[in-house]
């Protein structure tokens, strides 16, 4: 087999710059490991990167296959890897300045791919590399957060909001988490112990000092947040960097995180999901040829978890 069938950019633009196609097939170089795709995690820097948002801080070149949350089995290795072997089943984010994981195989580098949790499902493992590893940085290296902290998770039934409630409750901390009304009795099964609906309520009214925000959401959102942190608090964002001058001014400490692989984190999160301290929502599933409408679900957002491409 010399090609696959891939979701690929040739442009940047709206949903009609993705072209499902066959596209060559790829083959490991030194230190990479070929995996065949079984379910590919939707995320907003697919559609971001489609758009052309991040174009001149990357290093990504046209054309290009959309995709970095991947669950799948390992097919062929490269020279000078000695860590996975054939057959082995695997997740991860691979680095986003290469092609991803819309396609049924990808190359990625050994050190970006950790055995998958057996007790779940692809569908399932391809929902928790991008999501997991952003709610872990988030909450425990730029946040540092402890057991008894308070912290204030936004959009807390989306794919990365759903995870960092159940990090933060194994954690011991306790969670405020603002949804939609739809989605109240969903983030409470999560452990969420104050729920803020966002359509009728405003969080800097209703909420007690926190010692951390975890913002998902950024904009007007961003902006009030400062309003609930406790003297010394941090404000870590994924979305935008916090005004560093804001938070000097406030007595208060910024972050922005841009998450990044890390095999060793993965398998922690491996160990919770394993131990069913930590589960994988998955909303909606749709085969590769879809993945347009995929993309559309998850930048609409008001998601509960995940949107995932199904592609063996």
């Amino acid at each position: 087999m010399r090609t696959m069938k891939a979701v690929c950019i040739y442009t940047y633009g709206g949903p009609e710059a993705l072209v499902y196609e066959d596209a060559p097939k790829p083959h490991p170089s030194e230190g990479e490991v070929l995996v065949q795709v079984y379910a590919a995690g939707i995320n907003p820097i697919d559609w971001k990167i489609r758009e052309g948002l991040f174009k001149d801080r990357s290093h990504q070149t046209l054309p290009l296959i959309l995709g970095w949350d991947i669950s799948g089995v390992v097919v062929a290795l490269g020279s000078g890897t000695n860590r996975l072997k054939l057959g082995d089943h695997v997740y991860s984010h691979p680095d986003v300045s290469h092609d991803g994981g819309y396609a049924e195989f990808i190359v990625i580098k050994e050190s970006e791919v950790a055995l998958k949790p057996r007790s779940i499902d692809h569908i399932h493992a391809a929902g928790l590399p991008l999501a997991g590893l952003t709610a872990w940085q988030s909450l425990f290296v730029a946040g540092g957060l402890k057991a008894g902290q308070r912290v204030l998770i936004h959009a807390a039934s989306g794919g990365v909001g759903s995870l960092a409630v159940q990090l933060a409750k194994w954690k011991s901390a306790v969670v405020i988490g603002t949804a939609s009304e739809a989605n109240h009795a969903f983030i409470r099964s999560l452990g969420v112990d104050q729920v803020v609906d966002y359509n009728t309520e405003r969080f800097e009214d209703v909420v007690q000092p926190v010692d951390m925000v975890f913002d998902t959401l950024g904009g007007d959102v961003q902006e009030r947040s400062w309003k609930v942190l406790k003297p010394g608090g941090i404000l870590v964002s994924i979305v935008a960097p916090p005004s560093e001058a804001t938070a000097t001014t406030l007595g208060l400490r910024q972050a922005f995180v841009t998450t990044k692989a890390d095999v060793p984190q993965l398998d922690e999160l491996t160990k919770l999901v394993e131990q069913e301290r930590l589960k994988v929502i998955v909303e909606t599933i749709l085969p590769l040829s879809d993945a347009t409408r995929g993309q559309e679900l998850n930048k609409r957002g008001h998601t509960r978890g995940k949107v995932v491409l199904r592609i063996l």
